[in-house]
């Protein structure tokens, strides 16, 4: 039983076996094919391949006898199997990224295409550098801003660091006063700095939305004409008064239109009565401290959304946020700030403003600076009687309407400016009393006499009316409605209202105060406009009289137009300067270099290594100077002079402007101006001298001259920079030596006595080089003891340092006689030079060293004018509009700039024409309106 089984387990493993045997064979052979392809496998490694095959095949042949393979063999079979599914998968993953990839590419294609045109914005939109330099402009304005903040913060904290210490010695007092005075130069910085950038986001501002419009033009490819709004009356009266506030004051009947003055002392409530009429505040608020610092001129119109608005500027503001009204208030208080300069506390500025809502009363009103009794340290010594001169001249307007405002909780003999009204309108027939903070005037004053005072029987001065208001509770956070509300509550219940029946129900609250003086603002207007607008037409007939009289061939041009006109000359100027040759500015150029550069080259270049005895040391020396100079001074004075010549070709056609027939005087002193300002503002590129080293130095290495033109050329240099030195030294010795016997005879002159001195050692000196022509530049000390005791014998006494002094320009001019003799004689030995070089018998080593100085020269010109073409141009092109820009704006440097009779009575004319024409429009629709 046992060998039966054994039997069986025998034949069933030989069939495995066999059965793995064919699979391995089949599986070698796949492998075999695989790395037997001739991409893979070089043909004698295929060889080698097959063969091993064909002896696995033999050895596994049952009837050569089989025998079991190694179990390796089944492990590398494996490896087969996996390395087959892994070719594989790798066909199928990168044909199917191919696929996908065609197939994503062919579906953006059709994506591509669905979508509209948008090549009409490439049109439409600005291109290029407008926008650029517009989002440049407004990155730097930001942080400007942003660090002039954080240094205002710093200095700040460390003010009240210095305040918290306690200050109380001496040394910590004045450390302390230094630093609050460098606090306030900060502050005065920082405005500056906040009313530059101001100005200058107001023009950005102004340059978007006329790009703006550009591009809806451009895109709805429309004609649009421009719809004509309808004004309302207030706001045509109130551009009447804005144009008026910028005319001559001098004039009459400038101020004579009326208008709503409210004056008052100082923390009167002067400024809640105006915001009380206006419904909103609208004012920047203090304890104690003159926040009116500027006349503000209010226009109140009626309109469905309570909104404000500054005459310059299209931004609205929304006085139902109190985000906007805190943004408001800061800007009026920066406007007023912005407005004061030369060190006052009040400007003269009118600040400019409509404010339009529900229910207000159409008027328009100015509110002034607080009258003051006593003035504090940090106000300037005429604030006092600034504010009374400029309270006087809005109430001395006949047609003006005065608010006068009253503190009801002080005393009423302590007011001041009771006195100043009754000054200006003493029959009362145009002043409105009004009596604040009747509040606390109820718990402090005895009610007697505040009944008098409504009454107008304490007060010598006489009104139109008397009213009592309440302007708030003293809480800096109350809302005009709060404020309103109080105050009706506050009349419903008081009992000093109410007792005997003195006070009528009109003459209180503030609504009834906005009421009658509406109503009698609009009564004056309408009595007195038609007058106003007789005299300003008499005054445009006097004054177009007078202009044709004087100058009939011209047309009236205001100033502004004429700084345009003298702007486009400016910058014609600038386009003609791009325009000269190359040899106008090669020879410029050239005769700047040299008189900037001669000096240094005779005196520390040419005469000390001319004089230094032999030519081998002259050319060393030489060497090593022109070395030293081109890698340090050279360049720095070539770029001066070329900025030089910049500005002086620049000055030479303005003036050649000035001989042409069109010329115009008058914009004679604005374009010197303004060409001064943008040379004294250029500046040549740093990178032009790093440039100009490495061109020069290449140029001094050459010092073989090349052919007999340029040989000429430097003799001929040498003799004119000679020659010029030369006759700078005579001058010298004529100084030295006083004039010469022929004019002495012709002119009636005498010697001096030290002239006469100096003539002697002259003599002796004369015979000194007569002796050694080629003597040295010093005197040795026995030459110096011969010209002493020779000068004795004649009863002249001298020291050594005299005679030194006489030597040097003697010597020097005996040395320029011999280097003209030797340029002379060098003008022919061009061939000899070439022949012998070095070893030539004439000494030409000053020729060479000039030619060196003139290639150089030559260079550097050339480099300088295609700087000054290429870029230097266009950059001070850029610095003179930059100049324009900022004295168009300014219009004190404008008015300074361009004057005369023509600019004053042309600006005179203008402005009463605007005037009158809007005077006359606004008449009509008045009339209309009846």
């Amino acid at each position: 039983m046992l060998r039966i089984y054994q039997n069986t387990y025998r034949r069933t493993a030989r069939k495995a076996v066999v059965y793995s045997t064919k699979v391995a064979c089949c599986n070698h052979s796949t492998l075999s094919r695989i790395t037997s392809h001739p991409r893979r496998q070089q043909d004698n490694g295929s060889s080698r391949s097959h063969q091993r095959h064909e002896e696995f095949l033999l050895a596994g042949n049952p009837a050569r006898g089989w025998q079991m393979p190694p179990p390796s063999r089944g492990y590398g079979m494996l490896v087969v199997r996996i390395l087959r599914g892994a070719l594989k998968l790798r066909y199928i993953v990168l044909g199917g990224a191919i696929g996908g990839g065609v197939s994503l590419s062919k579906k953006y294609e059709d994506w591509k295409d669905g979508l509209p045109d948008f090549k009409w914005l490439e049109d439409a939109m600005p291109q290029g550098e407008r926008w650029s330099q517009f989002s440049r402009n407004l990155i730097e304005v930001g942080s400007l801003v942003k660090n002039a903040i954080d240094v205002a913060k710093d200095d700040l904290k460390a003010k009240t660091t210095v305040a918290a210490l306690g200050i109380t010695s001496d040394e910590s007092r004045k450390k302390y006063e230094k630093l609050q005075s460098q606090v306030e130069t900060l502050q005065t910085e920082i405005m500056n700095v906040q009313i530059k950038y101001q100005k200058e986001l107001e023009k950005m501002e102004k340059e978007n939305r006329e790009l703006r419009q550009q591009y809806l033009i451009l895109k709805s490819n429309k004609k649009t004409t421009a719809k004509k709004i309808k004004k309302s009356l207030i706001d045509m009266y109130s551009e009447v008064l804005d144009e008026l506030s910028g005319y001559d004051t001098g004039y009459t009947m400038a101020d004579h239109l009326p208008r709503v003055v409210v004056v008052g002392d100082q923390s009167s409530g002067k400024t809640s009565v105006l915001e009380s009429i206006a419904k909103a505040r609208i004012f920047p608020r203090g304890s104690g401290e003159m926040m009116t610092r500027a006349p503000v001129k209010v226009t109140l119109a009626e309109g469905p959304y309570h909104v404000a608005q500054f005459r310059d500027s299209d931004r609205e503001y929304d006085l139902t946020k109190e985000s906007d009204l805190q943004e408001l208030r800061r800007d009026v208080e920066f406007r007023m700030k912005a407005s004061v300069r030369g060190g006052k506390t009040v400007s003269n500025e009118v600040i400019s403003m409509t404010v339009k809502g529900p229910g207000l009363q159409r008027m328009v009103l100015v509110d002034l600076p607080g009258i003051i009794s006593t003035m504090t340290v940090d106000m300037a010594s005429d604030t006092k009687d600034s504010i009374h001169q400029m309270t006087k001249h809005y109430m001395s307007n006949p047609n003006a309407i005065i608010l006068c405002i009253q503190d009801g909780s002080v005393d009423a003999e302590r007011s001041n400016v009771t006195d100043l009204v009754m000054q200006c309108d003493p029959l009362g027939r145009r002043t409105i009393f009004v009596l604040t903070k009747v509040d606390l005037a109820e718990e402090l004053a005895d009610p007697d006499r505040i009944r008098k005072i409504l009454s107008g029987k304490l007060f010598p001065m006489k009104a139109l009316g008397y009213y009592a208001v309440v302007t708030g509770r003293g809480r800096k956070d109350d809302s005009i409605d709060a404020i309103r509300q109080y105050e009706e509550d506050f009349f419903k219940n008081s009992k000093l209202f109410h007792r005997r029946g003195v006070i009528m129900p009109h003459q209180v609250t503030s609504r009834n105060l906005s009421l009658a003086v509406s109503d009698r603002f609009w009564k004056m207007v309408r009595e007195t406009i038609e007058q106003q607008a007789d005299a300003f037409k008499a005054t445009r007939f006097n004054l177009e009289t007078e202009w044709k009289n004087n100058f009939p061939r011209l047309r009236e041009s205001g100033r502004d137009e004429l700084f345009d006109k003298a702007k486009g000359e400016i910058l014609d100027e600038v386009v003609t300067l791009s325009q000269i040759s190359a040899k106008k500015w090669d020879d410029a150029l050239n005769a700047k270099l040299w008189e900037k550069l001669s000096n240094y080259v005779f005196e520390t270049i040419y005469l000390p290594a001319a004089q230094s005895g032999s030519q081998n040391s002259f050319n060393t020396m030489v060497d090593i100077k022109l070395r030293q100079w081109a890698e340090q001074a050279l360049p720095a004075k070539s770029v001066e002079a070329g900025w030089e010549a910049l500005q002086l070709e620049f000055i030479s056609l303005m003036e050649r402007s000035k001989k042409t027939q069109d010329h115009d005087g008058i914009f004679d002193q604005l374009k010197s101006a303004v060409v001064d300002e943008a040379i004294r503002r250029h500046s040549w590129e740093d990178k032009a001298i790093d440039m100009l080293r490495v061109i020069q130095l290449n140029t001094l290495e050459d010092r073989f001259v090349h052919d007999k033109q340029e040989w000429d050329s430097a003799v001929k240099f040498l003799e004119t920079s000679v020659n010029a030195k030369l006759v700078q030294t005579e001058e010298t010795l004529a100084q030295m030596f006083g004039p010469g016997p022929m004019r002495r005879f012709t002119h009636w002159q005498y010697l001096t006595q030290d002239q006469q001195k100096r003539r002697g050692v002259k003599n002796e000196l004369d015979k000194i080089l007569k002796n050694d022509t080629k003597h040295l530049p010093t005197l040795t000390h026995d030459e110096l003891t011969t010209v002493r005791k020779n000068l004795q014998r004649d009863n002249v006494d001298v020291d050594t340092d005299y005679i030194r002094q006489t030597w040097f320009p003697v010597y020097r001019k005996h040395f320029l006689q011999q280097a003209l003799q030797r340029a002379k004689d060098c003008r022919k030995a061009y061939y000899l030079y070439t022949q012998q070089g070095a070893e030539c018998e004439i000494s030409c080593s000053d020729v060479v060293l000039f030619w060196r100085i003139q290639q150089v020269i030559k260079i550097t010109g050339n480099a300088l004018r295609q700087q000054v073409i290429n870029r230097e141009a266009r950059r001070l092109d850029k610095e003179i509009k930059a100049v324009l820009d900022e004295f168009s704006d300014d219009e004190e440097k404008k008015g300074y700039l361009l004057t005369g009779k023509r600019v004053l009575l042309a600006e005179e004319l203008i402005k009463v024409r605007q005037i009158q024409e809007k005077l006359e429009e606004f008449i009509n629709s008045l009339n209309q309106e009846k």
